[in-house]
């Protein structure tokens, strides 16, 4: 554990999900893998509908609205919903149908193992502090076992705009009823958990879990209060 700034007393801390509390890049790669053939098999006039397509559809999609960017599966299934309707499904047919794709991209998107390690962490971090998750992602946390540990969870789009800003710290703090200045954020990402936070008022941790230098990394705008390299290194300040 490194400390760079002065911590203030914490009274709550906030998580970021994908790749801060478990490894989201084989997650990602099996899920896009399986969604996408569950897409192609679902109409005939799609089985030869490349992931190509579905990215252009998706670079359309947010030049014409580039607010949806702040809901990834929002994003994800308006793309499956034109997908369907440009091979010829009516609005009702492209509207159930992207939503089944949706059920199943939910499904493999959760398929997460949770080391006892994190649950450990979160187990002994919650009964001393009201935990918070807030993601930008779409992982569901109750199909994989850690919703008992938060409060609640805040979800970019629906909870509003995507970390970096700032819309989900402030409402972490309303709804917890807790200063912004007393909230520890633990996050992998320099730029949207690290700068988010600490612009938002909130203290910082970065989990450092890919072995990278501050000094090093492009990203590395505002230092964060302290770094870790495990979870369990949080339970240190209980």
């Amino acid at each position: 554990m490194h400390f760079y700034r002065p911590l203030r007393p914490v009274k709550a801390m906030t998580f970021d999900l994908d790749d801060t509390l478990y490894d989201n890049s084989e997650v990602i790669r099996r899920t896009q893998q399986e969604s996408h053939a569950f897409l192609q098999a679902y109409h005939p006039g799609l089985k030869d509908f490349s992931v190509e397509a579905y990215q252009q559809l998706r670079e359309e999609l947010c030049a014409e609205e580039p607010d949806i960017y702040h809901d990834v599966s929002e994003w994800r299934r308006r793309a499956v919903e034109l997908a369907m309707r440009n091979v010829g499904l009516t609005p009702d047919e492209a509207d159930h149908g992207s939503r089944k794709v949706m059920e199943n991209f939910d499904y493999w998107r959760s398929q997460i193992t949770i080391t006892e390690e994190t649950h450990s962490a979160l187990a002994a971090l919650s009964e001393r502090f009201p935990l918070v998750a807030i993601t930008n992602g779409n992982a569901q946390p109750h199909l994989f076992g850690i919703d008992k540990y938060f409060q609640f969870i805040l979800r970019a789009g629906p909870d509003g705009r995507a970390k970096p800003w700032q819309d989900m710290y402030h409402l972490a703090s309303e709804k917890l009823g807790i200063p912004l200045e007393n909230i520890l954020h633990v996050g992998d990402d320099l730029t949207t958990d690290v700068a988010g936070s600490l612009r938002s008022g909130m203290q910082a941790c970065w989990i450092n879990l890919q072995g990278g230098s501050l000094m090093e990394i492009n990203d590395g705008r505002l230092l964060p209060h302290l770094e870790i390299s495990q979870l369990a290194s949080l339970t240190a300040l209980i």
